[in-house]
């Protein structure tokens, strides 16, 4: 389609982390935004600065319930997506990530809107291939405490594949890897906004586990990169396709990194290990280079210092030691 203020797009989550991140990106392509949020853990505070555009338009409304609008293009991103908010009601969660495919799958078909389902890296649950490929079929505890999450994202998937064969409805798949940047909730419970929000207040990291577990950070505006280029492309098909960063840290790294970039005299403390958390994680991005030409190209330590100067000023602190760099 082409870029022009006649093409209306609706973001689910729009409010969120992901979502604020997308609205702005969008607007700034040309595109008309309709923008949905319940506000559960999406916030206005992440859009507020988006209100004054002529084609920002934003409605308070959940997702689990049918939402009747003109578009052209969705972006479903509405469920909680850390574990400390998908926990609080897994109910909820679980009805957000199945109604709310529903609904939005059904005004999709209605409108004849393509429809990009931001998934998870959570579907491939505790892994037991490394990297994890998209034909990987996952290894996921379906009754464990975080399978309102897991599951709810992998049966999304399946209704989205069924309403594309059965009523050929355009569809995107993405799963995402973990991401980070500036919004992140400071209370989301997330390793990276945890890590930086307890250096900065000098409390110390808490680290689950030894450390020793693997994550693939990618930043924020990478990642929005990577839906825009999926959702734009025709070859690609309907994936689903891994968006994420293959550069691999252990956690305790990780934690190490901010320590030093904020130059925190935080002192790092392990608990245990929460139920079903993944070992390792890290995505094969081999698709998304081919078919949407996509890769990351911010290092870990450049987004740390972008999101950490975020919180920094959401604490009303100035920094008082240079950081360090870290070819990372």
């Amino acid at each position: 389609m082409s870029m022009t203020t006649s093409t209306r797009i609706l973001v689910t989550g729009g409010a969120g982390f992901l979502g604020s991140h997308l609205c702005e990106r969008l607007l700034a392509a040309g595109y008309e935004v309709i923008c949905v949020d319940n506000f559960f853990s999406g916030s206005k505070s992440n859009i507020v600065h988006l209100l004054s555009n002529p084609y920002f338009e934003m409605l308070r409304h959940d997702v689990t319930f049918p939402l009747y609008v003109e578009v052209d293009q969705i972006y479903n991103l509405a469920c909680p997506a850390s574990p400390r908010h998908y926990q609080y009601d897994p109910v909820q969660t679980t009805k957000t990530s199945v109604h709310g495919a529903i609904n939005m799958l059904g005004l999709a078909k209605r409108t004849g809107a393509r429809i990009l389902q931001a998934s998870t890296s959570e579907v491939y649950g505790d892994p037991r291939e490394h990297p994890q490929r998209e034909t990987y079929w996952g290894h996921v505890n379906p009754i464990g405490i975080r399978a309102c999450y897991d599951e709810g994202k992998r049966c999304a998937e399946t209704l989205f594949f069924d309403y594309h064969r059965q009523n050929r409805v355009d569809i995107r798949v993405a799963r995402i890897f973990n991401t980070y940047g500036p919004r992140m909730a400071p209370s989301d419970g997330r390793v990276v906004s945890n890590f930086i929000i307890q250096a900065l207040k000098g409390e110390d990291l808490t680290i689950h586990g030894d450390g020793s577990q693997t994550r693939s950070f990618c930043y924020v505006d990478d990642l929005i990169d990577g839906l825009v280029r999926l959702m734009a492309n025709r070859t690609v098909g309907p994936g689903p396709v891994n968006l994420g960063n293959p550069g691999e840290f252990t956690i305790r790294e990780l934690a190490d990194h901010v320590i030093a970039k904020t130059g925190s005299s935080s002192r790092i403390v392990h608990r245990p290990m929460p139920e079903d958390d993944p070992v390792r994680r890290r995505p094969d991005i081999a698709l998304a280079r081919e078919r949407l030409g996509w890769e990351p190209t911010i290092p870990l330590a450049t987004g740390l210092d972008r999101t950490i100067a975020y919180y920094r000023d959401v604490l009303g602190q100035t920094p008082d030691v240079p950081a360090p760099v870290f070819d990372v």
